[in-house]
C-alpha cells in the first residue's frame, strides 16, 4: 500500500512526538508497509530504530526485532514504554525461567518483541512465533551477520530459517556500517530475497580524526590525563584487553577527579547495565570499554572517543566512532597507538578460529564420544575440559558440524567418509576467514599511516564521496586540540564511582542498596 508522508508524519508525532522525520526514515517506512524487503544502511545517530518502530504501530500484527545485545533490548523497550508504547517486550537470557515462561505464553499480545538470535534458535521459541501473525522481521545492527556470524554467533547466519517459520514475511535490515560486500553478505544470509536497498553516506561530518604514533603504554596514559584534565566531557576509552580496560580504568580513577567506569563482557549482566543507565543519566563522566559497550547507545552528547588499542578492522572502528557527536557538536576521535600494538589484533584474529592442531583434536575427541555412545558436553565449562577450547570456537565447529549431518539435535552422527569431507571444509572455511580478516587489519595499518587525508581515506571503502568538515578535519590536516573548546559538563548532585556502586550493592545498609 501507498502511505502519504503527511500521514506517517502525523502518526510520528502522536506515537513518538517527533515534528519530521531524519534522512531515509519516511523512504523506509514506505517500502516496508508496502511489503518489501528492504535493506537500510544510515549513519549511527540517525534514528534507525523509528524505520521499525512506527511500522509496528502501524502494521496488522507483530514485528520481531532481532537484537545483539541485552543491554540494547532493555534500554530500547524501556525508552517505548516511557512513550507510551506498552505492547513491546524483550526476550533474553537474562528473565529468570518463570519470567521469560511467562512473557512467551501471552506473545500474541505484543505488537513488538525484542529477542536475540541464540534464543530464535530454541525450539519452544520458535514454537509460539508460529502462532503469531508476524508482519514484520527486523534485524537490528545486521552488519553482525557479516562481522560476527561466520565466527562468533553462528545464529546470526540461521535466521533465513527462523523466517521461513514465521511463514516469511518483509524483511528489514539495519546497519550503520555495511560495505557493499557486507551488504551482499546480509542478502545472501537472508535468503538471497530481492531487498529494495537504501543506502545513506555514514560519514560524520561533525568529528574530526587524530591519529598520534606513541612509544609505549606509560605515554598513553600521560595523553589521557592531560586531555581529561582539560576537557572534560562525556567520553569514551576503547580497548581490546578487557584487562587492560580494568588498569587503566584504575589509574585514570586514582589520578582524577573525574567519575569513571570499567565496561566489558566479563562482568555480571546487572552491573553493566547499571554503568550503562549511569553514563546515559550523566552520572559518569568517562566508560573505559571494549567493544561490547556502545551499540544503539542513545547518548547525544558524547564528544571525546579514545581507541586505546587498534581494532581489527576499519568497520567496528567507525562504528565506536561514531557514538560521539550526535547532537551535531565538535567531537574527537582519537587513535592511539606504538609500533608493538599490532600484536594484540593478530593474536585476537589467531584465537577467533580454531587452529588446525585444535580441529583435528576436536574431531578424534567426538570420535571417542561416539564410539562411547556418550552425550555431547552442553555447559561452557564441560565444552572448555572436554575438547581443549572455548566456547566461540566450540559454537563454530558445532554449527559447521550440524551443516554437515555429523550433529544432529546434540548427538552424534559417525561416518567416515563424512567426517573427513567435513573436516577439510571446515579448516578451508578457516583458512580463507582468517585471511579476511587479515586483509582487514591490514586496511586499518594503511590508514593509520596514511599521509593524506585521514577522513577520505577512511570512507573509501564505504561511499564514493564524503562531506566537508564542519569543524576542523584530521591529524593530517592540521587538527589542533587548541582550537576545540566543547562544552564541560558538570556533576549532577551526590554520585558515587562505579566502585562505590558495587561496593555498596555488597554492603547490608550501603548507601545505594535499595538501588
Amino acid at each position: 500500500m501507498q502511505v502519504e508522508t503527511t500521514f506517517l508524519q502525523e502518526q510520528l508525532q502522536q506515537n513518538f512526538g517527533y515534528s519530521s522525520f531524519r534522512r531515509g526514515q519516511a523512504e523506509i517506512i514506505r517500502d516496508i508497509l508496502a511489503g518489501k524487503n528492504v535493506l537500510g544502511i544510515l549513519p549511527t545517530g540517525s534514528g534507525k530504530s523509528i524505520c521499525y518502530q512506527l511500522p509496528a504501530k502501524l502494521l496488522n500484527g507483530t514485528t520481531i526485532v532481532v537484537s545483539p545485545l541485552i543491554s540494547l533490548m532493555i534500554d530500547q523497550v524501556k525508552q517505548l514504554k516511557a512513550k507510551q508504547f506498552k505492547q513491546v517486550t524483550a526476550i533474553n537470557s537474562f528473565m529468570n525461567r518463570e519470567m521469560r515462561n511467562s512473557v512467551l505464553r501471552k506473545l500474541h499480545t505484543y505488537r513488538l518483541i525484542y529477542v536475540s538470535p541464540e534464543l530464535l534458535q530454541q525450539q519452544y521459541v520458535q514454537g509460539r512465533l508460529r502462532n503469531l501473525k508476524v508482519s514484520l522481521f527486523v534485524i537490528d545492527e545486521a552488519h553482525c551477520i557479516s562481522q560476527w556470524g561466520h565466527e562468533f554467533r553462528p545464529d546470526y547466519l540461521k535466521l533465513q530459517e527462523v523466517i521461513m517459520a514465521c511463514k516469511s514475511p518483509p524483511v528489514l535490515a539495519l546497519s550503520a556500517t555495511a560495505t557493499p560486500k557486507v551488504q551482499e553478505d546480509i542478502i545472501y544470509a537472508l535468503g538471497g530475497k530481492e531487498f529494495v536497498k537504501h543506502i545513506y553516506p555514514m560519514d560524520r561530518p561533525n568529528i574530526a580524526f587524530s591519529v598520534e604514533q606513541v612509544e609505549n603504554e606509560d605515554e598513553k596514559l600521560v595523553i589521557m590525563k592531560r586531555l581529561f584534565s582539560q576537557y572534560r566531557v562525556p567520553s569514551l576509552v576503547y580497548f581490546s584487553s578487557r584487562q587492560a580496560a580494568e588498569e587503566v580504568a584504575q589509574e585514570l580513577a586514582s589520578s582524577l577527579d573525574l567519575r569513571i567506569a570499567v565496561y566489558h563482557g566479563g562482568m555480571e549482566q546487572q552491573d553493566r547495565i547499571t554503568i550503562q543507565q549511569q553514563f546515559m543519566n550523566d552520572q559518569l563522566d568517562i566508560i573505559c570499554c571494549t567493544s561490547a559497550f556502545g551499540m544503539g547507545i542513545n547518548k547525544s552528547n558524547i564528544h571525546l572517543v579514545i581507541h586505546y588499542h587498534l581494532t581489527t578492522q576499519l568497520e567496528a572502528y567507525i562504528q565506536e566512532i561514531g557514538r560521539a557527536g550526535r547532537d551535531g557538536e565538535a567531537s574527537v576521535s582519537l587513535l592511539l597507538y606504538s609500533n608493538k600494538d599490532i600484536q594484540l589484533p593478530k593474536h585476537i584474529i589467531s584465537r577467533e578460529l580454531p587452529s588446525k592442531q585444535e580441529l583435528v583434536f576436536v574431531f578424534n575427541k567426538l570420535k571417542v564420544l561416539d564410539d562411547a555412545d556418550k552425550p555431547l558436553p552442553i555447559k561452557e565449562e564441560e565444552v572448555v575440559n572436554c575438547f581443549d577450547i572455548n566456547e566461540v570456537q566450540w559454537r563454530f565447529i558445532k554449527y559447521h558440524l550440524e551443516n554437515h549431518g555429523i550433529i544432529k539435535h546434540n548427538s552424534i552422527h559417525f561416518q567416515q567418509e563424512t567426517w573427513d569431507h567435513a573436516f577439510k571444509q571446515i579448516y578451508t572455511y578457516i583458512e580463507k576467514r582468517t585471511m579476511i580478516k587479515q586483509a582487514k587489519l591490514a586496511e586499518i595499518i594503511d590508514w593509520i599511516y596514511q599521509q593524506d587525508c585521514l577522513r577520505k581515506h577512511l570512507y573509501k571503502g564505504f561511499q564514493s564521496s564524503y562531506q566537508p568538515p564542519v569543524f576542523q578535519c584530521c591529524s593530517n590536516c592540521g587538527f589542533s586540540w587548541k582550537d576545540w573548546q566543547p562544552q564541560q559538563t558538570r556533576r549532577k548532585g551526590n554520585t558515587y564511582s562505579w566502585q562505590e556502586q558495587l561496593k555498596n550493592k555488597l554492603l547490608i545498609g550501603g548507601a545505594n542498596e535499595t538501588t
